[in-house]
């Protein structure tokens, strides 16, 4: 009977959460749920030089956001000092491992301790899985190196070993090692720059493994679908248009209460107060098929909280003088009508054939005057978001303005 899946995530504190590590973390978390196995969380922060503990925090964060929920842990191997020097003291009674006085120039032989007592990144790391009973370890193929060094320190504790699927590194579109100069590689950066957790990590799991041609599965979809022997042997190149294109793909088919939640913190960084507007669920319902991100919803959503009256010279440059009789008729129609987006169309439509006006010559004004921007969603469901009064109001403010130059 084959023992039970047991998978780990490893990174070291040294610095953010990165793409990488994410997709590592996301295939070693997907290989134990769809095997109904434990997912383990170990943090690696023996190398006290480097390892902050904003970094360990930035990790956990970030696993969190992206709900790549652990089964135990997290374990930190500065808290395992005293069970390696126990195994490391067992090795030399057992004649396992012996003391080395040889130089550092002419070592050659595989270290498990420095000449302080302080053991080395490939021991913790075979102790933690032997203890921790890993059947898989999953990583970059930047650990290949490490590999034998770890399948020999293995045999002489007389462990099982486990197995082990080294993933290939994700590229820049460039060819060349993701880095910063790509963009954002932190995964809370991508959480600042308002994607949705879901869209990443979908985008993370076509990234160098396929099921098909599915483009669009959830969470729990990829780990039924998840298989080792699916994912390609080559780098896969990262490309944030593809990514921006899934994140949208995901914002119009969010639920709207859930995205309206999600964009609130965004909302907040744009100074908009939505107790002073309509309902942030219309306006998310009107806006979404236009937004890549939640900060460019965000952005959009500024038309209906906060009211920036046109410039003189904004105006002037879309509103004809002869038009103004058409903008006075619309005020009156939309006064006398009941508010709902059908009818606010219908009165634009009538407006635009009495006055014998190309669409554009009337509809620009209108969304100067009333919103402020000339980039709006359709004139009509703005309107009705915005609310007949505060409609009303600002077309009379300005026609007022219009008429006595």
């Amino acid at each position: 009977m084959h023992p039970a899946v047991r998978t780990r995530f490893a990174p070291s504190p040294t610095g953010y959460l990165h793409i990488g590590g994410a997709r590592t973390a996301l295939f070693a978390w997907a290989y134990a749920r769809h095997h109904h196995g434990t997912f383990v969380l170990r943090i690696e922060d023996t190398d006290l030089e480097r390892s902050t503990p904003e970094s360990v925090q930035a990790i956990l964060d970030g696993m969190r956001w992206l709900g790549l929920d652990y089964d135990e842990g997290p374990f930190y191997q500065m808290q395992r000092m005293p069970r390696y020097k126990e195994v490391l003291a067992q090795m030399l009674a057992q004649g396992q491992a012996y003391y080395c006085y040889a130089t550092p120039q002419e070592l050659d032989d595989l270290i498990i301790a420095r000449s302080d007592g302080t053991p080395t990144y490939n021991f913790c790391v075979v102790d933690d899985d032997w203890d921790m009973r890993i059947t898989h370890v999953i990583r970059g193929d930047d650990h290949v190196n490490n590999t034998p060094r770890q399948i020999n320190i293995l045999k002489a504790l007389g462990a099982e070993l486990p197995h082990y699927a080294h993933v290939p590194m994700i590229l820049g579109e460039d060819g060349e090692r993701l880095s910063k100069r790509h963009g954002a590689v932190s995964v809370l950066q991508y959480q600042q720059e308002g994607f949705l957790p879901a869209a990443l990590l979908n985008y993370l799991a076509r990234l160098g493994w396929s099921h098909g041609d599915d483009e669009l599965f959830s969470l729990q979809q990829f780990a039924d679908w998840f298989a080792l022997d699916a994912i390609n042997r080559a780098p896969a190149k990262f490309n944030t248009d593809k990514l921006r294109w899934l994140n949208q793909q995901y914002i119009k088919s969010a639920d709207a209460s859930q995205l309206a939640e999600a964009l609130t913190p965004f909302l907040a960084v744009e100074g908009l107060d939505t107790q002073q507007g309509p309902a942030l669920t219309d306006v998310v319902h009107l806006l979404r098929e236009r937004a890549e991100t939640l900060v460019d919803l965000a952005r959009q959503a500024r038309i209906f909280y906060h009211y920036q009256p046109p410039e003189a010279d904004a105006l002037a440059a879309h509103l004809d003088l002869a038009v103004l009789p058409a903008l006075q008729d619309i005020t009156q129609r939309l006064a006398t009508l009941s508010w709902q987006p059908e009818n606010i169309h219908d009165a634009i439509k009538s407006c635009v054939t009495q006055f014998e006006l190309k669409m554009p010559k009337l509809a620009m004004p209108l969304r100067l005057m009333t919103t402020g921007t000339t980039h709006t969603p359709g004139i009509d469901k703005t309107l009705f978001l915005i609310g007949k009064d505060t409609v009303l109001r600002r077309l009379r403010e300005q026609t007022d303005k219009i008429a006595t130059r």
